[in-house]
């Protein structure tokens, strides 16, 4: 615990708030900018005297509880959320749930990799952007509505999906897809979206929850793919993944080998584009 530090960052943020940021009246007596203490108190449900002696750095240890409701009650941001625990000596609680979009800074990233396929996946594998290239490549992931929307979903109840890879590679892509969201489903514990998409694939597959019993981890970051285009035939690629510093959104990148027929197959497709061969 950092009382120093705590105390000084817990003092200028309630200095930072005005009144009317938090629905409360600005009065004709308010001398000072900012919240008083016992304003704090009272958002917060805590006592006037327990904000002041956190303020003077003379507190005990708070709890997750009394931090997340000084976070609620002070209107912090996640980032200055979970700079607040840190100081508290505490651990942050997970992000509740995925952002549903693609950041709009992977955006910009998708359109400057041009012919190179890429693709903006939630850490749950749901395709949340795909680049012309990758649409080409995959087709298109992100038409998938309820647990179809998440790649394990598919892949392990749509035998087409396997179709898709070359057959020397299923086993290691089953191992890959389960290991990674075994490591997503303890960074995220308790959330309601990797919950409910581990029990309906429990339920539904037994090669899934085989291989969930097993308790591999790993997280994705890079591999070797070799996939199945109905019209170019089998490309072997490099995959490489990019995360966001919070872990949610991760950006999948497809080279070929410079000089290997991959790469003349790519440079095919994007010239068919998505004009059907006579």
């Amino acid at each position: 615990m950092q009382r120093d530090d705590l105390a000084d960052f817990l003092r200028r943020r309630r200095l930072a708030i005005q009144p009317g940021d938090v629905g409360l009246a600005e009065g004709p007596r308010r001398r000072t900018a900012g919240l008083r203490r016992e304003e704090v108190a009272l958002l917060a449900g805590m006592s006037a005297d327990y904000v002041v002696r956190l303020e003077q750095g003379r507190s005990a240890q708070p709890s997750a509880q009394m931090l997340t409701a000084l976070a609620r009650a002070l209107r912090l941001s996640d980032d200055e959320r979970d700079h607040l625990f840190h100081l508290a000596g505490q651990q942050p609680p997970p992000s509740v749930g995925a952002e549903a979009h693609a950041r709009a800074g992977l955006l910009r990233m998708l359109d400057l990799l041009g012919d190179t396929p890429a693709t903006v996946m939630s850490d749950l594998g749901e395709t949340l952007a795909q680049n012309r290239m990758s649409t080409l490549l995959l087709g298109d992931q992100t038409r998938f509505e309820h647990d179809e929307r998440f790649h394990a979903y598919r892949w392990f109840t749509d035998p087409s999906m396997q179709a898709l890879r070359d057959p020397d590679d299923i086993e290691h892509h089953a191992k890959v897809i389960v290991a990674d969201l075994r490591a997503t489903a303890a960074r995220r514990h308790g959330d309601a979206d990797v919950t409910r998409l581990v029990t309906r694939l429990r339920a539904v597959s037994e090669d899934f929850a085989r291989r969930w019993d097993e308790h591999a981890v790993r997280v994705r970051r890079s591999d070797r793919k070799r996939i199945h285009n109905s019209r170019v035939g089998m490309v072997a690629v490099d995959c490489e993944t990019l995360v966001t510093p919070d872990q949610s959104q991760m950006l999948l990148v497809l080279t070929p080998t410079p000089g290997t027929d991959a790469a003349e197959k790519l440079q095919l497709l994007s010239v068919i584009g998505l004009q059907q061969f006579a």
